[in-house]
Formats: structure tokens, sequence, C-alpha cells
């Protein structure tokens, strides 16, 4: 399953950013893989976090060999120190069994947090053990299908705002001024910021602008 948007997602932010207008029909079509059931998705994002996708998809694979379906009893059956034997830090384990643990006990219901508004997804997600904004945003993207998520906290996303916008900083204040210019559908937009980060039109990739050496303090 992919991230799911169409004509009516496109024509909207083509009519509202020139520039990112012109990305959308260099590239075309963006599919990107969702997870819909909101545990395993959240195990993912924390076995993934400050590792490579190569990384996190071996350590997800041992996981999935090891229980079946990513679940709360089948990963609260495995102790921490064989958590940690897949390939994960002994804290992300920590997280990992805690956050299972909460979901068996009932002490966090996901049912209700998908019924939950965008800040209070991230309030109530970001209360667990290993979860931040950042992760709460990618969750709500990745798994939730939310249509209107652009993460200030992602590298990726401002990298590519600064290439696409010739900017050398994008600061909150501006970062605000795109968001709001990209919402009700802020997720499509994050797409292709992603694909212009990671080179996907080599022109605007070679004009980057650099940033000064105070800009980087």
């Amino acid at each position: 399953m992919f991230f799911e948007y169409g004509d009516k997602e496109i024509e909207y932010l083509k009519k509202r950013d020139k520039k990112l207008g012109e990305v959308i029909d260099r590239i075309g079509h963006i599919y990107r893989p969702v997870d819909t059931d909101l545990f395993s998705s959240v195990i993912h994002h924390i076995i993934g976090q400050q590792i490579s996708t190569k990384a996190q998809e071996t350590v997800w694979r041992r996981l999935c060999d090891r229980v079946g379906s990513v679940n709360a009893e089948a990963v609260c059956s495995v102790e921490s120190d064989e958590l940690q034997g897949f390939g994960m830090t002994y804290r992300k384990a920590g997280y990992i069994k805690d956050f299972a643990e909460r979901v068996r006990n009932g002490e966090t219901d996901l049912n209700r947090i998908s019924e939950l508004s965008d800040d209070e997804v991230v309030k109530e997600l970001s209360s667990i053990k290993g979860i931040g904004v950042w992760t709460a945003e990618m969750i709500m993207i990745f798994s939730m299908h939310r249509p209107d998520i652009v993460s200030f906290g992602d590298l990726a996303i401002i990298r590519g705002m600064r290439m696409l916008y010739r900017h050398k900083i994008i600061d909150r204040k501006r970062f605000e001024r795109y968001r709001k210019r990209y919402s009700p559908y802020g997720t499509v937009a994050s797409l292709y910021l992603w694909a212009v980060a990671g080179g996907a039109i080599p022109e605007i990739a070679k004009c980057v602008p650099k940033k000064k050496k105070e800009d980087r303090k």
C-alpha cells in the first residue's frame, strides 16, 4: 500500500506554488509505502531512529522472523536481551517493550489515538518513551495517512526547501510560510521535498545555496 493522493492534491499545490508545481511535473507520481497498522509502525520507527534504512530493515526482518505478526502480545513475549540481539540498542529494546506493555494493558489505546487531531496525536505519541515529535510526525504520514504533515524537524525536508527556493537557511518563520502555502496537502508537498533533497532533479541539486559560516552556528 502506498500513500494515496491524486489530481485534487496535485492541482491545488501547483496553483499555490509554481516552483513546486514544476517539480511535480518533472518527477511525476511518487509511490511511498505506508503501514496502516499503527502498532507495528511505531515499533518500526523506533527501530529506525538514527540508523540507516538498510540497518532498520535488517533488524525489522529479524523481529518479524521471530514473532511472525508484530503485535503487543508477540512483542511482550520476547525478552529485552533477545530484542537487543536482533541488532538494536538496549535502550531501543526497552522502549519497544515498554510500548508493547502499555498497549497490552490498555494504558495506550491506539484506536483512540487514530481519532485525535494532528496536534493531539503528536502530544499523545510523544508521551511514549522513545518517541519524539519528529517520529510522531513520520508515524502520522506513514501509518495514519494524515494529509497535512510537513516536519520542521526533518533535515531532508528543510534541505529540499533550501534547494527548491534557493535559501541559505530555512528558519521557523520561513518554514511556516511554506507549510501554510501547502496546507491542507502538506504531506504530498513533503514527498516532493524529500525527492528534491535526494537529488531527483540534478540541476536543482547542483545549485543548492551554501550556508554562511554564521548560519551554521
